[in-house]
């Protein structure tokens, strides 16, 4: 039985901040309290250091096809990145290809993560291609413990579903109680724009940005709102990126409709004049949907610390630059995605609380407790307390961070924040009691992730 003792370092969670060690046997924190005497395989001494509950990121895209291509980080060095990064637990979400089956989609999954995956890990449902029997396949999915679905109004002919189906797939997450999560573009609209720049001769990554207007998001997300009343089924927004989408979602949950809703750091730290770097640069930003100004920029911080969006997530959908020039001549073929797994709670810290905009409270809750919570994995995941597996993450206040594709453990060959330096660095982080991350390097063992089957809402 491994017993480990924590010392002295202070404690962050959703709630409050304390200074205390923390007893941790066999994986699981037993005692919280001050100057603990128990005996111990190790005392670690955490004085001035920040200790928070490991990280939970709710949206990745590991070993995943996409476009013509496949997403470079698979789950052994997705989730390695991910664990040098401060996050202990993931859900990736299994995309079902048409003429597919459910059931089969998730047993692809956990085909693609066993021995491989790291860190521990849960899946959604990506609903795409429905069929007789479908919505039976979803209930037993759900029985599997793949808790929550995902529906997408963008992408037509391939991902696409109409209202209708959407409207089954919300009365059967609210009959199964599982949490539907849309993508919110109005894809139908999104191809005639884009159809136009090119045959206006705008087929550069400049292109991604003018086809999907802001209107298209915030267009989508109201009537997801409006198919949701109908079905009488709660949702769950992905990767808000607009002003708009960020004020809909807050008029909602004014009217005490259920529905929440992610953005992602990409978002909250990025700017859409990357799309107009030359050489093809801006192909490297190309993600869906495409980064904004400004005044999104602050509506989305603001919904952060107002509670109208509650978690923010990586959306890891990496690819290298070679992939992306598979659109070089036509824009609407560059693989829509960006990496940010391993840096999603550096800038969260760095640029949300050192930087004002958040309370430590507000921090970790956004990167660990909400996004537990709202997927069915708490208290187990993203708390420290009594009872609770021992995945924690240990920030040094007076640390650096300099972002560097040179550096990082992802595959992509670049980065979206390339040279940024932030205050703070992680330093250790443990999963389960083990600590598998030292100094910025994954110590643990390879494949060492466990399978969470996830409770339903």
């Amino acid at each position: 039985m491994s017993k480990v003792i924590l010392k002295g370092g202070t404690i962050w969670t959703a709630d409050s901040v304390y200074v205390a060690d923390i007893f941790i046997q066999d994986g699981i924190i037993k005692t919280i309290g001050q100057d603990i005497q128990y005996q111990a395989d190790e005392v670690i001494d955490l004085a001035g250091k920040i200790v928070m509950p490991g990280g939970v990121d709710v949206h990745t895209h590991l070993d995943a096809p996409v476009g013509e291509t496949t997403t470079i980080d698979d789950f052994a060095s997705g989730t390695v990145a991910a664990a040098c990064g401060g996050t202990t637990t993931i859900v990736d979400f299994a995309t079902q290809q048409k003429n597919q089956g459910l059931v089969e989609t998730v047993e692809m999954w956990h085909e693609k993560a066993a021995d491989k995956a790291v860190i521990d890990y849960g899946f959604h449902i990506s609903v795409t291609d429905l069929y007789e029997g479908s919505m039976t396949d979803l209930g037993k999915v759900v029985d599997s413990g793949v808790t929550s679905f995902k529906i997408f109004m963008d992408y037509p002919d391939t991902l696409m579903l109409d209202d209708g189906e959407i409207f089954r797939v919300l009365q059967a997450g609210g009959r199964y109680g599982a949490k539907v999560c849309v993508h919110a573009s109005n894809g139908k609209v999104i191809d005639r724009i884009a159809e136009d720049l090119v045959y206006q001769g705008k087929t550069g990554p400049e292109g991604h940005l003018l086809s999907r207007p802001p209107a298209t998001e915030v267009e989508a997300v109201n009537r997801a709102i409006a198919i949701s009343r109908m079905a009488d089924a709660p949702l769950y927004f992905v990767h808000l990126s607009t002003e708009g989408a960020a004020y809909a979602l807050a008029e909602a949950k004014d009217h005490e409709w259920p529905v929440d809703g992610e953005t992602c750091t990409h978002y909250l730290t990025l700017d859409k004049e990357l799309y107009f770097k030359p050489d093809f640069e801006g192909a490297k930003a190309v993600l869906t949907p495409p980064l904004a100004g400004e005044k999104d920029r602050d509506a989305l911080w603001k919904g952060l610390r107002t509670g109208s969006l509650s978690i923010v997530s990586s959306d890891h959908c990496p690819f290298c630059f070679e992939q992306k020039k598979i659109g070089i001549d036509d824009f609407r073929r560059i693989p829509n995605g960006g990496s940010g797994i391993e840096h999603r709670i550096q800038l969260m810290y760095a640029d949300g609380v050192v930087a004002g905009r958040l309370t430590p409270q507000q921090f970790v809750d956004i990167v660990s407790t909400a996004p537990a919570k709202a997927f069915g994995m708490y208290p187990q995941k993203g708390q420290i307390a009594i009872g609770s597996d021992a995945d924690i993450t240990v920030i040094d206040p007076d640390g650096v961070t300099k972002i560097s594709a040179e550096t990082h453990n992802m595959r992509t060959d670049y980065s979206l924040w390339e040279g940024w330096e932030r205050a703070g660095r992680i330093v250790r982080v443990f999963s389960r009691g083990e600590e598998i991350v030292r100094d910025g390097v994954y110590v643990g063992a390879a494949g060492r992730g466990s399978y969470l089957k996830r409770r339903t809402i």
